[in-house]
């Protein structure tokens, strides 16, 4: 019984583990189409979301129907739990990709982001991607080391967003309301993606160690 129960598991953490991938592939692609005012690339987001839609209903009722079966407790109750947390996550991570992926949709054909921005949110879009493989890989090895880079790498986040909050509401900008609203909107978008990461990895600690109060970092 517990051998079939821990199978189950591992496919469990495969399926969360490919969410945070389908996460990351979602976020590049969305970066991609704003920066270089993709417009295909921005609807392809919004259409093969449904693909990391469909895996958290099927994580969803398996972590249920493991709970029915099996009757875990101790650390394999809190593994399934954490599953269903974690893939709320992912699914909320594709969530803030698609956001990004309307705004680039909206404002076609014109560009979302001044020239002076590019740089910035390539550099937010790569980091975004990295949480999401980094996370996808603390579920499956439960690495400690990789999920304080998640940490480490969402204060980078937090770090770019205040900055640009910084820059769009300094007396210099230039590039009018509009363009300031969206900027804000797509940095809180990336920041909560980024969030949505480091939550994912204090769930995988979680589930190993029963601690909710310990700091990753830590």
């Amino acid at each position: 019984m517990r051998t079939e129960f821990h199978q189950q598991l591992r496919a469990l953490n495969a399926d969360l583990a490919r969410m945070c991938e389908l996460a990351g592939e979602a976020v590049q692609r969305a970066t991609l189409g704003l920066l270089t005012v993709d417009l295909e690339a921005a609807e392809r987001v919004l259409t093969e979301l449904e693909v990391l839609a469909a895996l958290r209903r099927d994580v969803d009722r398996s972590a249920l129907a493991l709970l029915a079966r099996q009757a875990p407790v101790a650390s394999d109750l809190r593994a399934v739990v954490a599953a269903v947390h974690i893939a709320s996550d992912a699914d909320r991570m594709g969530g803030l990709a698609a956001h990004i992926a309307r705004i680039v949709r909206r404002r076609h054909p014109d560009p979302v982001l001044p020239n002076d921005v590019v740089g910035q949110f390539s550099e937010m879009g790569s980091l975004a991607v990295d949480l999401a493989e980094d996370a996808a890989s603390v579920i499956i090895d439960g690495d400690p080391v990789r999920a304080s880079r998640i940490r480490d790498d969402d204060e980078a986040m937090n770090d770019m967003h205040r900055k640009l909050f910084v820059a769009v509401m300094s007396p210099q900008w230039t590039h009018g309301v509009p363009a300031a609203i969206d900027l804000v909107l797509l940095g809180r978008f990336y920041e909560r993606f980024a969030d949505h990461a480091v939550a994912i990895a204090a769930r995988v600690l979680f589930r190993s160690t029963g601690d909710t109060t310990r700091d990753l970092g830590q």
